[in-house]
Formats: C-alpha cells, sequence, structure tokens
C-alpha cells in the first residue's frame, strides 16, 4: 500500500497513518506484517527514524525523521512539550464547551514487557485542552437511553502519557466512540448498527512545530478519512 505523504523535505516527512496500523514492528504483536516505518522505508528507498507514536487505531499526522540528527532534535521537541498537536475525536453524549481536563494518570505497564518494573510509580502529570466543535442526537436507543448523543471535539494535549486522550474522556464520562478499551460497549454497539464505520473515532489533526535545521514554523495538517466523512455525513455535519 502507498502511505499518503503530508509533508517532506531533506530533514522530515510526514505521513497521514492510517487507523489500525501499527507505528512500527512489535514483539507483542508477532503476527502482524504491515507496519507504517517499514511501508514508509520501502515507499521512499531510504532509511526512517519514527520520533513520536499513535496508537494503532488512532489516525492521522505521524513525522518521521531522515537521519539520526534530526530525530534526536525533533525527539527533544516533543520531550520538552514544544510540538503543538491537536486531534479529533467523537465521543458519547454531549460535552459542551471548552475546559481542562488536569488529572494525573497511572504508568500503565506492559504484563510482557515490563513484568519486571516497578507497580509502585506515583500517577504522572497529564493535562488535556478541549473545545467541543458540534453536536448531534441521533433517534435511535443506546444503552439505557431511548436516544444517542454525540459531541465532536478538538483535543489538545499538553502532556503525552500512555493512550493520555483515552483515559481522559473516560474520566470525564465522555469516551471516544470506538474505544474498544477505554469505551462504551453498549454505545459503541448501537453506532455500529446504525453507521457501518467501525473504528476508534480519534484523529491526529494537526503538528505545529519549529523545523530543527530551518528553524521555520511548520504546521502539518491531515485530513480526515473515508470513514470520517461517511460519519459526518450520516450525523449531518459539514
Amino acid at each position: 500500500m502507498e502511505l499518503e505523504i503530508l509533508y517532506q523535505d531533506d530533514d522530515l516527512v510526514a505521513i497521514n497513518k492510517p487507523a489500525g496500523m501499527l507505528v512500527h514492528r512489535s514483539w507483542l504483536d508477532k503476527h502482524e506484517t504491515v507496519f507504517a516505518m517499514q511501508t514508509l522505508r520501502d515507499q521512499l528507498g531510504q532509511h526512517v527514524f519514527p520520533i513520536h507514536r499513535l496508537d494503532r487505531p488512532t489516525s492521522g499526522v505521524l513525522l518521521f525523521a531522515l537521519n539520526s540528527e534530526t530525530a534526536r532534535l525533533m525527539s527533544e521537541q516533543f520531550e520538552q512539550h514544544q510540538v503543538k498537536k491537536s486531534y479529533l475525536a467523537i465521543v458519547r453524549g454531549y460535552l459542551n464547551g471548552e475546559g481542562r481536563i488536569d488529572y494525573p494518570l497511572k504508568i500503565q505497564l506492559d504484563k510482557i514487557a515490563d513484568k519486571f518494573a516497578s507497580q509502585s510509580k506515583e500517577p504522572q502529570q497529564a493535562i488535556t485542552d478541549y473545545c467541543c466543535l458540534k453536536q448531534v442526537e441521533m433517534s435511535y436507543p443506546a444503552g439505557k437511553h431511548q436516544t444517542a448523543r454525540y459531541s465532536l471535539v478538538e483535543l489538545y494535549p499538553q502532556t503525552g502519557r500512555k493512550h493520555q486522550l483515552r483515559r481522559h474522556l473516560k474520566h470525564l464520562f465522555h469516551p471516544i466512540i470506538g474505544d474498544s478499551r477505554y469505551g462504551d460497549l453498549h454505545q459503541n454497539r448501537a453506532f455500529v448498527e446504525h453507521n457501518p464505520c467501525s473504528r476508534l473515532f480519534l484523529h491526529s489533526q494537526s503538528l505545529h512545530f519549529i523545523h530543527p535545521k530551518k528553524m521555520q514554523k511548520i504546521e502539518i495538517i491531515a485530513p480526515l478519512d473515508e470513514q470520517w466523512q461517511k460519519t459526518f455525513q450520516f450525523f449531518g455535519w459539514e
């Protein structure tokens, strides 16, 4: 498959990662054969260096470096929270207005990979800002409710904890639609029964940063895929 390239120069390349694709090979997913990193390397005919990651079910902007020096410089920008990120999510219920979720998250350890890691670490600071863009009420029942309500929200993570956005929205009782781990099973089931798009509705919409070599402001935006577009039509959203 050919990956959609959103930005490319001598030092950096950004793709629009499809939902369901792993960023790179992992021994936890031994049966998988398709990875963004290897696919992009083969597509460009050169080595690429991962700088950050997206969860497997999340789509959108994924940035790679084309040399180790740029990878180091960009990794530092991510670690120092100098990269501005925005995401789009469709969540359960009416999440009104805008606000900040300041809710520390416990480090999530993997049963196998982190077998010998300390289980007693303090929760880490985690902050997400959000803004509601659209809302809709559908006439079909979901769980114990006679109708199903949804909000389209823009999310701005200020920290980068594992599954931060998914865990923060669960904390607000507005889980992301299609989230099999932190979501609402009844809502997800009702949604799929009426809309054939089955995925996590979380999309890495944009990255803003200063180019580490050119020292220019760079903004990379990832367009929404077909499932997102179909869902917007289903909800009657522009």
